[in-house]
């Protein structure tokens, strides 16, 4: 017999026991989706109140029985499946005029977006995290507001600093970095790129898997991913993956992981969409899933055409039009169209989604809207959107990532200036084992391989 006392700290929970600490996240995304569970508000707002321990833990188990066994209200007015079958049968096509480029053409438009989706990661990288509630008033007192540069390490003396409690110094600022520094959000472009290249373009959800397990530490993830990561190391197999106690299944992480299927996918929509389905459905749902879908398909379209309105309907095309995405998306789409200033429809993002939790400011929804929003009053100027996605806060260096992939498809390289370049220097240092460091132009040419 073994003399060893089993001893365990629930107080070590750094994201691997999100579930027990994020009780009324877990609360607030049921009612999101629906599930009738407003009764029991009191039974979660209890255990969310409690000590984590033992008896938390169990109690948390209890409440993730309610949510798996709750039904749809019968006001709901959306129809948010997980299947791609009906998936497919909820959209609303868009129509458009496409050019395909020819190979030179396509070089250019795919150097531009991966070179597009580090510059403006680079630029949310260093306040990612930060509210808005500090974010304008730094960037005030730096001379750089409207956002319309890089924030520098110049720019920050310790006054500055120590008027925010975010924490600024020691960040990857676009004066002393080398290369794109490692991030999650350019990971995952790298990491497709190998899954595609090992496993061909008609992978599934298992090669995925076994490269995440594969290529990275259970570190390079988060949120969403990284509850799924445990959930592939416990056994449980997708679509459960996404399920099993993950309050952030609506989440970003799979909206900032499709750009790749966009890339190989020029003028295809359907099958970027499809692509970035058969990944998302292992760590998210609906929402969650309809993001990764959204971005691949816009990129896509990105490829074949400059009209910055058929990119965004080109894209939400291929997620339901039943669903709380689509209908968000449009709301910015529509007051855009009737007038709505930038301003305006900042507040309007703000006012939907709370920043302050970490459920409206992480979720798929008011990410994809600051996304939208600033393709829109971006008006196609590189530097302008990504400036625009990363001035809304929420989460920044995701946002600016994604409409720096986008634009940089849409205009190729050229459409990117030195000044947003300069810091990139062509290549992409990762965390990924085996590779660490891409150069930009050698991922181009892979990628146009992987184009069928």
């Amino acid at each position: 017999m073994y003399d060893i006392e089993m001893k365990i700290d629930y107080n070590q929970v750094d994201g691997f026991n999100r579930y027990t600490t994020d009780i009324m996240a877990e609360y607030q995304q049921s009612i999101e989706e629906g599930l009738d569970i407003a009764e029991h508000k009191d039974f979660f707002e209890t255990v969310a109140a409690m000590k984590n321990g033992e008896e938390k833990t169990q109690l948390s188990n209890r409440i993730f029985e309610t949510v798996m066994n709750a039904g749809i209200r019968e006001d709901y007015k959306y129809n948010e499946p997980n299947e791609l079958k009906k998936i497919k049968k909820l959209r609303k096509d868009h129509n458009f005029d496409t050019v395909m480029p020819d190979e030179e053409e396509l070089r250019k438009k795919l150097l531009g977006a991966w070179t597009g989706r580090a510059c403006g990661c680079l630029l949310g990288k260093p306040v990612e995290g930060i509210r808005s509630d500090e974010f304008i008033p730094l960037l005030k007192e730096i001379g750089n507001y409207p956002m319309h540069r890089y924030i520098l390490s110049t720019d920050l003396t310790d006054e500055i600093c120590s008027h925010y409690r975010f924490f600024l110094k020691n960040k990857p600022y676009a004066d002393i970095v080398h290369g794109m520094p490692v991030d999650d959000d350019t990971n995952y472009t790298v990491l497709y790129q190998q899954i595609v290249e090992e496993s061909g373009r008609d992978f599934d959800s298992e090669d995925a898997i076994k490269a995440w397990l594969k290529y990275q530490s259970v570190y390079s993830y988060f949120t969403a991913e990284r509850i799924a990561y445990i959930n592939f190391l416990n056994c449980i197999q997708p679509p459960a993956t996404a399920m099993y106690k993950n309050v952030c299944r609506e989440w970003i992480g799979a909206q900032i992981r499709g750009d790749y299927f966009g890339y190989i996918n020029p003028g295809e929509p359907e099958e970027a969409a499809e692509m970035a389905y058969k990944d998302a459905r292992i760590s998210h749902v609906k929402n969650g899933i309809y993001g990764e879908m959204f971005v691949a398909a816009m990129i896509s379209v990105a490829a074949v055409t400059d009209s910055i309105d058929d990119i965004i309907l080109g894209g939400i095309a291929q997620i339901p039009a039943t669903s709380r995405l689509f209908e968000a998306v449009m709301k910015i789409y529509d007051g855009y169209k009737n007038g709505v200033t930038l301003d305006e429809c900042y507040a309007y993002i703000h006012s939907a989604y709370n920043e302050h939790t970490d459920h409206g400011w992480c979720h798929t929804i008011s990410n994809a809207m600051i996304v939208t929003a600033a393709l829109l009053y971006g008006e196609g100027d590189f530097g302008r959107s990504i400036c625009i996605a990363v001035g809304m806060a929420f989460d920044t260096d995701c946002n600016g990532a994604t409409v720096g992939s986008i634009l940089g498809m849409r205009g190729g390289i050229d459409c990117i200036g030195d000044y947003w370049k300069k810091p990139i220097s062509g290549k992409i240092h990762t965390s990924i084992f085996g590779i660490e460091t891409i150069n930009i132009e050698e991922a181009v040419e892979k990628t146009l391989s992987h184009i069928k």
